[in-house]
């Protein structure tokens, strides 16, 4: 049996990332209303609240980054519109990977199996030149390998393969990505 009041009264967060989220979310007009082309800013922004932003990262203003400390960006990556990076957990993503509009990367879960229902941050790690597309969902502790493209809508709740393309739900394996000069 759930215990609901015991879960509710954990304390999930410490006091000095209770009083960043804060801040945080004082700060949200700043990113959510530069404009579109503004991306230097956001990146800027992003750096203040500790994420590490590499070199020509673009993040849409539309995009929901949940703890900026949590988030590592390579250089050239995109985090796209309406994108949301739930980074309770750390989000790490390599050079030149895309997160495009509406995908949900979701580095938070519980422990179903306890009845206080305990809250768990695993990490999740996109490796370089990945594209995570549309609508698609990566989920707690999953690893995307190096140059994998997990397709539109699909839902990847266990490590993808380098170069590897996977869709559905549950993401399964179709191809091999290819690239060619």
């Amino acid at each position: 049996m759930l215990n609901v009041e015991q879960n509710r009264r954990a304390r999930k967060y410490s006091l000095g990332e209770l009083t960043r989220r804060l801040l945080w979310t004082l700060a949200q007009p700043l990113f959510r209303f530069s404009p579109r082309p503004c991306f230097g800013w956001r990146r800027f922004l992003l750096r203040c609240f500790g994420a590490k932003i590499g070199r020509s990262v673009h993040v849409y203003p539309s995009a929901t980054i949940y703890l900026p400390w949590n988030l590592e960006a390579g250089d050239e990556s995109a985090i796209g519109e309406h994108a949301l990076i739930y980074n309770l957990g750390r989000v790490t993503l390599g050079a030149r990977v895309t997160i495009s509009h509406r995908a949900h990367v979701c580095a938070g879960t519980h422990d179903y199996t306890k009845p206080d229902f305990p809250l768990l941050r695993p990490p999740i790690m996109i490796g370089s030149e990945a594209w995570i597309c549309a609508d698609a969902f990566v989920g707690p502790g999953v690893t995307i390998g190096e140059g994998a493209i997990v397709g539109a809508r699909a839902v990847a709740v266990k490590d993808v393969r380098p170069w590897s393309i996977v869709i559905g739900n549950p993401a399964r394996e179709i191809k091999r990505r290819e690239i060619t000069q």
